[in-house]
Parts: structure tokens; sequence; C-alpha cells
């Protein structure tokens, strides 16, 4: 097999036009076969096998730099990079990362899972490499659907100012994770029809300078000429206008082409934009049936593309009881930034075609969007994922706290995500929103209050928000009729002496569990989902500090400004200084990749570690000082 004689980019240097070829063959057929055993982001890989071998075939990585966006279409990249043999370890716990990684090697040059940050990162490396005098090529490849993102527009705006030395792949394949939307979108769909663009803009060019004469004014007559081939053949020429040289659009998979352009674009000067049109999901039938399905993938059978049958998500039953409230409440409208299979809401914009927004890759836009629809009556859920929403934090604040507006922030994927890892952990949303004036905070300990949760935002005056994780559904009985809960009350579920554990969120289950541990030990501690993050439930915890307990608190999220935190900071608002506060939440470093089992016991989000806290607690005297 070829493939295994290439353990570094230098060994593709000495390979021939059909080498290059048999090893596209090659490494589709060992994504193919490892991903089935491991998951992963199968279709995007599937689509730049002839890409990233002609970019390592032209360049010289690590000295050029290769700048992937998103990053989840790089194991490619990674094969070639050394890393082959890791791969039966792929988002696994200590193993191979899904995303780029520096400290897995030198070639990977920049750290992403986020989208549209390729084009600032390549902007600095080449702004970078001028300053000191260096020579190397900067290349970021973007996707059509990254490139929607504003990032990624304001970075094309400053590289075409500078005029730097920088090559954009645009790897163009209608998709994002879901298809893309908007105007963006609409124009490459034009410039991709327009096969003959690059053809007629040659051709014009070798005519005019067979003029004779081409020279002073027939110089400029002629330039302004050819200028305006490129608006009679193409309906808008956004790339050159922004001061790139465009090429193409190109066939992606054609390898001697791509191996072609990038040596053009080598030796051309200033900014160049290569656009490929590829097919997200080639070589594999299933994965090119269904590229949305296919994009993220668990395991399967290879010849069939069968995977395993899911238990209901917390997701899913967010998005049946969106359909649900939009019969109850017609002001009820979603918005999603270019998530709406991830979130569950395929099947809400299947019954409310006209009450689903997806505006792409755009997390900035969707809030302040959302904000605009409340401010006219309408009340929008903003699906959004908790890593996602980081993304939107100033409009948030300004635009829609600040204004009090009518808001339902849906946040998924909140907590520990499992194989994504850190680029993707849900650690933040409870700090960052608490903090904020005029924000409610909830999460339900189970499905069912999820439910009611979605109720209570629907009935709530002001920014409301709750979160939910990417794990199955605990498997509760769902209540038909839903009700709205009390803002800011805590639930008891049972009463217990000496220390009492609140839990926020779906961690509830983990503290259950440990209840009942102490339980058959004989010790009783009482068991609190606390619903709310913000506002607390202070008659509760006044209560508690005036009866001598102890506190330990539970949730999956970051340690610092957390639930916990809140507890605390309430009790010394209120003079009880003597309150001992124990957190149960995840430390302050970055939670790598692996199960959700693998990062609970990592960070000690564990049963076992929640009973030590309370047995350690018993013997310490109670001495609490009030105000």
């Amino acid at each position: 097999m070829l493939l295994t004689t290439i353990n570094d980019p230098q060994d593709l240097k000495k390979c021939t036009s059909q080498q290059l070829h048999t090893l596209a063959s090659e490494i589709r057929q060992f994504l193919v076969e490892t991903l089935s055993q491991t998951g992963g982001h199968l279709a995007p890989n599937l689509g730049v096998v002839e890409l990233t071998l002609a970019l390592h075939y032209v360049f010289n990585s690590p000295k050029d730099k290769l700048i992937w966006d998103v990053g989840h279409q790089a194991y490619v990249h990674k094969m070639l990079t050394g890393r082959r043999e890791m791969f039966p370890t792929l988002r696994q716990y200590k193993g191979l990362c899904g995303f780029p990684k520096m400290i897995e090697s030198p070639h990977d040059v920049w750290e992403t899972g986020h989208s549209s940050t390729s084009l600032s990162a390549a902007m600095g490396m080449a702004t970078a490499r001028d300053l000191k005098k260096e020579k190397n090529h900067v290349v970021a490849v973007i996707g059509d659907g990254a490139l929607t993102g504003g990032m990624a527009l304001e970075a094309l705006n400053h590289i075409g100012h500078e005029r730097k030395n920088v090559i954009v792949v645009l790897n163009d394949n209608e998709m994002s994770i879901a298809p893309n939307v908007g105007a963006l979108h609409n124009y490459l769909g034009k410039i991709r029809s327009t096969e003959n663009y690059q053809w007629a803009k040659d051709e014009v060019e070798g005519l005019l300078k067979s003029i004779p004469a081409v020279g002073g004014k027939l110089a400029s007559i002629a330039e302004r000429f050819k200028d305006s081939m490129k608006y009679l053949l193409v309906s808008g020429v956004l790339f050159e206008e922004l001061g790139f040289t465009y090429i193409g659009p190109i066939d992606g998979h054609n390898m001697d082409l791509l191996v072609d352009t990038l040596k053009t674009a080598k030796q051309t000067k200033g900014p160049v934009l290569i656009h490929a049109i590829t097919k997200k999901g080639k070589g594999y039938a299933p994965a090119e049936a269904d590229s949305v399905k296919w994009h993220g993938i668990g395991t399967y059978k290879i010849e069939s593309g069968d995977t395993p049958k899911s238990a209901p998500t917390y997701t899913s039953v967010f998005a049946d009881t969106m359909i649900e409230l939009a019969a109850e409440y017609k002001s009820l409208v979603a918005v999603t930034p270019a998530m709406p299979a991830g979130s569950g809401l395929i099947p809400f914009g299947q019954k409310y075609p006209d009450r689903l927004f997806d505006v792409g890759i755009a997390e900035q836009h969707a809030c302040t969007f959302a904000a605009g629809l409340a401010t006219q009556g309408l009340k929008p859920v903003l699906a959004i994922y908790s890593t996602f929403l980081q993304r939107a934090y100033d409009q948030l604040i300004h635009d829609v706290a600040r204004q009090k507006l009518n808001v339902v922030f849906a946040v998924d994927r909140a907590g520990l995500v499992g194989a994504d890892g850190e680029t993707h952990q849900g650690m933040y949303d409870i700090a960052f929103m608490r903090i904020i004036p005029n924000m409610v905070i909830m999460a339900p300990k189970d499905e069912n209050e999820l439910r009611h949760m979605m109720k209570t935002a629907m009935e709530y005056d002001g920014p409301i928000s709750y979160r939910y994780p990417r794990l199955p559904a605990r498997g509760v009985t769902l209540d038909k009729e839903l009700q709205a809960l009390p803002i800011g009350k805590a639930e008891i579920i049972r009463e217990g002496k000496k220390v009492a554990i609140l839990s926020f969120g779906h961690v509830f289950e983990i503290a259950e569990q440990a209840v009942n541990q102490l339980n058959a030990e004989g010790i009783r501690p009482m068991l609190v989902n606390a619903r709310f993050c913000k506002p607390l439930d202070e008659e509760l915890l006044f209560r508690l500090a005036k009866e001598g307990y102890d506190i330990v608190t539970v949730e999956e999220g970051s340690e610092m400004g957390g639930f916990g935190s809140a507890v605390i900071e309430c009790y010394n608002r209120a003079g009880y200084y003597g309150m001992n506060v124990q957190i149960v939440a995840v430390p302050d470093y970055f939670v790598e990749h692996g199960s959700v089992k693998e990062q609970r016991q990592e960070v000690g989000l564990t049963a076992e570690n929640i009973a030590s806290r309370v047995r350690a607690l018993m013997p310490i005297s109670k001495g609490v000082l009030e105000a």
C-alpha cells in the first residue's frame, strides 16, 4: 500500500502524478474503514483528499503555513504529517485530536474548532513574516459556509487592502454542516455556473497582449476592457474588487489541475483566491447521498452505511417541545446560526417554514436579529450551542439584555461534550451569562423539566436562557400539560441533615447517585434541584445558613464564576461570612477530548467525589456568623 510509505510531506515530493491519484483512492479507503470504528467527520474529509494532497505536494510545510478553517477537515493533513498510525485513537481519551493541535505536530500551525478564523490568522502570520523579512507562503483553506462568517469578510477586506501575499483556497462544497444559506452563497452559485469565466478572462488577456501598440492610453483602455469582461461574464466580482487575484472555479478533485493552479498561485504577487469546487463525502455513496448526516458520524457499517439507533436526547425533546409550543404561541419563532439539524429544528422548519430562520454561520447577527424580532412583538428562540454563544457575547449584553428584550436562549451542548473536545466544550455559558443584568438562567434536572422550562421562558417577559447537554435523555415520563415554573425557586428533592447538596442542571443524576451512596452508609444530606442560577432561591439559601448546613454545589460548567460562585456571593452579600460552600465543577483548564464519562472522571464530576466531599464535611463544627 503506497499510503504506508508516506510519513512526512517530503515523501509526497517523490510521487508521480499517477501515484498521487493512487494515494487519493487509498486515503479514502483508509478514512472509510477507520472512521467506521471511531466515528468522526467523515464527509468533510472525503471531500478534501485531492486538495490536501496537492497542497502538501506543492508547498513546503511547516515552513509554508497551511491553515485549516474550522479544522474538522484536517484528517488527511494529519495522515500525511506522520499521524496515520494514531487514527485508531481518533477523538478518544488521550488519543488523536479531531482538530489541528500544535502539540501533536509542527505542521499544525493554527488550532481551531470554530469557523471563519483562518483568514485573520493567515493575515497575522503573513504580516509577521514580512516584518521579520522571512520567505514563506501562507495558505488558508476555508469553506464556503465559513466564508459567510463576518470575521472572514473582515479579514478578506484587510488582506485585500494591504495586498499581502496570502493564498486563500475556497473549498466550495455548498455546505457547512447543513446546506448554506444567504446572498454570498447565492453569489458563489452564480460563479459556479459560469464555467467559462476563467477561460474567457485568460483569452481576453492574451488577445490584448498581442496588440502591438498596447502602451500609454491603449494600455489603460485595454485594462478597462478586460475589467469590463468580468462584469459581462460574472454577476459580481467580489473577490477581485476586494483586491484578490481570483482563479476559478476549478475542479477540486482534479489532482493535476489543483497542482498546476497552486503552483501558479505561488508565483502570483499579492493575495490570491483559488475557488475549488468539491463534493462533500466524495467516494463513499452513503456520505455523498446525505452529507449532513455524515458530516459528523458515530460508528457505522461500511457496506450499508447503517448506524446504531440512538436513544432520545435532550435536543430531540427540545425539538418536539418547540413544535408543541409553536401551536400555542403564534409569536414563537426559531433562529439558528447554521445548525438547523444539530439543534433539532428540521421538523420545526418543515411544520412552520415561515417561522424558522437559519442565518448561516453568523452568531453575532443571529443574536441581534433575534433582538430585532423581539422589538416587534415576536418571541424568538435562539437555538445555539454553548460554545458558539461565546461568539455573540457583545450582542447578548448590548442588544438583548441591556434592552431587556424577550429573547429566549436555548443553550444546547452545555457542559462536557465528549469527542469534540476543548474547542467545543460548553463550559462557560453559566459564568458569562450570570454577570449580565436582566438575565434569567435555568437548567433542568431531566428532559421533563426542560419542557417546563421552555414553557416558563415563553411566559417570561425579558431575556431568559435554559441550558441542556449533548446527552441521551434520562427516560423519565413526560408531562402532557406544561406549567410555568416560579422564577428563582428551587426544588427540594430530599430533606436531610447537616449538609445540603445543591445540584444545577443535568448533573442532578450524579448528585442523586451520591446521595444514594451516602444513604446506604446512614448519611442523609439534603438534595436540592436548584433549577435557577439567576436569580437564586435566596429564601432557601438563608434557611440553610440559619439551620447550620454546609453546602456542596454541583454543576457541569466552569468552577470560576459559575453556580457555586453565585451561592458564595449570595451568602457574602447577606453577611453569612462563615458559610462552608464546597464547589464540585470543572477546574480552570481546557478539558480535552474523550468520552463524557472519562472527562467527568478527570475533573471530579462523579458520585464518588461528591459523596467524599459530603463525608469530609460531616465532622466540621458549625459557626455561622450572621450580619
